[in-house]
C-alpha cells in the first residue's frame, strides 16, 4: 500500500466528519473507515435523491466519488498485482456509475455502488481474521 496515497485518502476521509481514531488507526483500519464513509455518503445521496433535494444529492455523490478516488489512489499496483488492478477497474466503474446516477437521478445505480462497496468491505473486514492482524 502506498503510504503517501493513503495519507491523501485519509485527508479525504477526515472530510467525512470522523476524525477520532484516524491518527491511531492502522492502514487496514483506515481503508475500512474510508469504505464506511463512501457507503454512508452514497446512502445519504439516495435519501436526498428520493426527496428531490438535488443540491445535497449532488454534493454527497461528489463526496463519495472523492472518497472512492482516494481508495483508488491508495492502491499499490506493484505489490497488489492483479488484485490491485481489478480493484482499480472496479473503483473506476463505481465512479462512472455514481456520475451516471447523478445525471439520470437513478437510485438503482446508487444501490449497485453500495452493493459493490459492501462486497469489497466484507472481504477487507475478513483480512484481520485470515492474516491474524489486530
Amino acid at each position: 500500500m502506498n503510504m503517501s496515497k493513503l495519507h491523501s485518502a485519509v485527508n479525504e476521509y477526515n472530510q467525512v466528519g470522523v476524525s477520532s481514531g484516524v491518527e491511531q488507526a492502522s492502514p487496514h483500519r483506515l481503508i475500512q473507515m474510508l469504505m464506511d464513509g463512501a457507503i454512508e455518503k452514497v446512502a445519504m445521496a439516495k435519501g436526498f435523491m428520493e426527496r428531490n433535494e438535488i443540491s445535497q444529492k449532488g454534493g454527497h455523490i461528489s463526496w463519495a466519488i472523492s472518497i472512492i478516488e482516494g481508495l483508488r489512489a491508495s492502491l499499490d499496483k506493484n505489490a497488489g498485482g492483479e488484485i490491485a488492478d481489478n480493484l482499480d477497474d472496479l473503483y473506476d466503474y463505481m465512479i462512472r456509475r455514481l456520475v451516471r446516477s447523478n445525471s439520470e437521478n437513478n437510485p438503482d445505480l446508487l444501490d449497485e455502488v453500495v452493493s459493490l462497496l459492501r462486497s469489497i468491505k466484507d472481504a477487507w473486514d475478513e483480512i484481520p481474521t485470515v492474516a491474524n492482524i489486530k
